[in-house]
């Protein structure tokens, strides 16, 4: 989450410089996302006053900030909890206090250090967990004898397991089940093909002035004379 640097608006304020001038050489170049958001905060800041949206698109090019990018900015800050707010009647208004900008700094700071602590007790866990595991797995002439035919054993492993599926097709169990499978589909396509033939006597008894309009419809979806039934 983005948080504004006080520093810069504490500094600009002291020295009495105004946004304007303080961007008088950077207007050439515009303004960065960070810049903007820093401006309308010291806009905030200054007057410590509550201001509707078309107010500070007057007051936003005062400070470098062009009017048609005041409203993103403004709502970016608004999404930050930066400024706040509110609809009061009809019209909304928005306001901000430099305590505010200070809260979420601190807020931010604790959350980073809450997390610095728990990444170096997760560190101090896995280096403890490290030295466990490294105990009876010291370099020594045994283990690097042992490790040798481990990877021996697992190579032949591998290579025994490629021969077997070479050999998978040739299974009897496979070849069961793909007898089984051919028998279901053999049947299967049987039964559509009397289903085809069924339904085409139907059609022509049912339509006998449409002989061509069936025909044609027929070779549309693939029924040929050829169809017949697969031995």
């Amino acid at each position: 989450m983005w948080v504004p640097d006080l520093r810069k608006l504490h500094d600009a304020n002291l020295r009495g410089v105004t946004g304007a001038a303080i961007f008088t050489c950077s207007k050439k170049r515009g303004l960065s996302l960070e810049e903007k958001r820093e401006q309308m905060l010291q806009i905030f800041y200054e007057s410590q006053g509550f201001y509707q949206l078309k107010d500070l698109e007057k007051l936003g090019p005062k400070k470098g900030v062009i009017s048609q990018s005041v409203k993103d900015v403004v709502q970016g800050l608004v999404d930050d909890d930066l400024v706040f707010k509110d609809k009061i009647g009809t019209s909304v208004y928005f306001w901000s206090l430099p305590s505010r900008a200070g809260n979420q700094l601190r807020q931010t700071r604790a959350k980073l250090e809450a997390d610095l602590e728990g990444a170096r007790k997760r560190q101090t866990l896995l280096q403890e967990q490290r030295e466990v595991a490294k105990k009876g797995r010291e370099d020594s002439s045994d283990r690097v004898t042992a490790l040798g035919t481990l990877t021996e054993l697992q190579k032949k492993h591998k290579s025994i397991k490629e021969e077997l599926d070479l050999y998978a097709q040739n299974d009897p169990a496979v070849y069961e089940q793909m007898s089984k499978a051919t028998d279901v589909a053999h049947k299967a396509a049987n039964r559509w093909t009397e289903n085809i033939f069924a339904l085409q006597q139907w059609c022509a008894n049912t339509f006998p002035d449409a002989k061509e309009r069936l025909e044609s419809a027929y070779s549309e979806a693939g029924i040929t004379e050829d169809l017949d039934y697969v031995d």
